[in-house]
This record gives C-alpha cells, sequence and structure tokens, in this order.
C-alpha cells in the first residue's frame, strides 16, 4: 500500500497575523517569493500605487504576486535591502541605477524597477516580451 503525505500545519497559506509582515514577509521569505514567482509587486501597504502596478499586470493577462509591506522601519529597510540585494546580484541593467523606493516589480525574479519603468516597458512595447521570457504570458 502507498504512504500517505504527511500534512504540515506548520506552514499556512496565509500568514498567521496582518501585523507581522515583517517577519512574514521580510528578509529570506520575500526573497524566496521573488524567486518562486514569475511576477512580484512590493509595495507598502495601502498605497494606491500599487494598485496601478496591479492592475496593469492584469491588463495584460498576468496574475502578480503583491507583497504589501507595512510602516513598520524594520519591513521597510528589509524591501530595501531586497533591492539592493538583487542588484547587487545582477538584477538590473548596466544603464539603470537601483531604487529603494516603493512600490518595485520583480519580473522572472530580477528587479524591473518601479512603476515608472513598469509603465515606460509597456508604452515602449518591452513589457510583453519581458514577461514572455520570465513565463508569466503563456501567449
Amino acid at each position: 500500500m502507498e504512504d500517505a503525505i504527511p500534512y504540515r500545519p506548520a506552514r499556512g497559506w496565509f500568514p498567521t497575523s496582518p501585523s507581522s509582515s515583517s517577519s512574514s514577509f521580510g528578509g529570506v521569505t520575500m526573497r524566496m517569493t521573488v524567486a518562486e514567482n514569475a511576477v512580484v509587486v512590493v509595495g507598502r501597504r495601502g498605497c494606491c500605487m500599487v494598485d496601478v502596478a496591479r492592475r496593469l499586470l492584469l491588463g495584460l493577462g498576468v496574475n502578480p504576486v503583491v507583497r504589501e509591506i507595512g510602516e513598520e522601519a524594520a519591513a521597510v529597510e528589509e524591501a530595501a535591502a531586497l533591492v539592493e540585494a538583487v542588484a547587487e546580484v545582477g538584477g538590473t541593467g548596466a544603464d539603470r541605477r537601483p531604487s529603494s523606493k516603493l512600490p518595485v516589480v520583480f519580473v522572472g525574479g530580477r528587479l524591473l524597477g518601479g512603476l515608472d519603468r513598469l509603465v515606460t516597458a509597456h508604452i515602449t512595447g518591452d513589457l510583453v516580451p519581458i514577461l514572455k521570457d520570465a513565463g508569466a504570458l503563456w501567449l
């Protein structure tokens, strides 16, 4: 007879409390989220620009993962450290400098940039090929 897959309640689908954003989404977990998903939008909780980026991507047929961080200093520092770490690894191009302002968009595990870079790539027609290369678009 086949062995059953053990149930692990320690890792749930949702964070245990929305107020613990720095412990739930910061550091290694945030890096894993960026690495495991095709498109990730990281921004401050309640920011309307996060919704603008999300709606632009949804309009193109992409379902982005949205991670909202709180106003706590630790959460903001962790998001800025994530952007700088990705920039050091080579996530940004040579002509772009890393930006720590939020929201930021990661496509295929690489830093695309802020909302301004997302809209610029959309207007120039560069966004759809970038999304296809990342595996976020199927057509």
